[in-house]
């Protein structure tokens, strides 16, 4: 039990990958305090990981909102005592195009969230992190390091290669309080909003749903998608002493489509 008696924030909790970290959080002995705009989203991941509501707590909370990430953490302080990790998946990945076509107020909004956000969530955890240290998990992208050809994302993918850059600094920062900082990189990961994808380009294409997986899974070294739950396990790892050592570091989580 890697996390047993440890609390953790997640920031971002959804149907996805937010919900995989908390339910592995919870699997492995750790508290879970579970942040997002959506109140739905976060009743029915309580619900689901932790009927008996024990070992949960809830905010809705808005990471563009300084006091509302104050809020979370207070909440995750008064609940269990403290808070041992914080774990980033908030993010606004929602708007498409590149250069020719970028609507820089657009941009903004998706920086406001995915960069600053990130960082006012962390600011707001560090009183109670320093005083036992621990681990702050940032989500990142692939496409912040290699631009895929299916989509274009040139905003989403310059907020988290921001945020990755961030990381070093931050990790040189919060190191002398024992608070290590990393990334997890995933790439194409097999969960709702790539479903999603799929159903919708095998329909505007007539093809079958199993073409158009087959096109993403055939530059994989391994012949399958990451899952959410795939990349909940290596963000469960750096948020526990199993990496203790570890800070200042990204981690791929992408089936081998991309090596470094």
């Amino acid at each position: 039990m890697p996390l047993r008696d440890r609390t953790v924030i997640v920031s971002g909790v959804g149907p996805g990958l937010g919900h995989q970290v908390a339910a592995a959080v919870v699997r492995d002995g750790g508290n879970v305090v579970l942040g997002a705009r959506t109140e739905a989203h976060l009743t029915a991941c309580a619900g689901r990981i932790d009927p008996e509501g024990r070992r949960s707590a809830w905010l809705a909370t808005d990471i563009t909102d300084e006091g509302r990430c104050e809020a979370l953490a207070a909440l995750a302080v008064a609940r269990f005592g403290g808070i041992d990790a914080v774990v980033h998946v908030a993010a606004y990945d929602g708007h498409f195009g590149g250069l020719e076509d970028a609507d820089f107020g657009a941009w903004r909004d998706v920086l406001d969230v995915n960069l600053l956000g990130t960082l006012r969530m962390t600011r707001a955890c560090l009183p109670a992190l320093k005083k036992r240290g621990g681990s702050v998990v940032l989500i990142g992208t692939q496409s912040a390091v290699a631009a895929p050809s299916q989509v274009r994302q040139a905003a989403y993918a310059a907020s988290k290669g921001a945020l990755t850059s961030a990381m070093y600094s931050l990790a040189r920062e919060l190191g002398p309080c024992r608070i290590r900082v990393n990334t997890v990189l995933p790439g194409w990961m097999w969960g709702p909003p790539v479903q999603a994808y799929v159903r919708f380009t095998a329909g505007a294409e007539g093809v079958p749903e199993s073409e158009v997986l087959g096109r993403l899974t055939e530059r994989m070294a391994l012949p399958e998608l990451a899952t959410d739950a795939d990349v909940a396990e290596a963000v469960v790892f750096l948020a526990s002493d199993r990496a203790r050592a570890i800070t200042g570091q990204s981690l791929l989580v992408n089936a081998g489509e991309l090596m470094r």
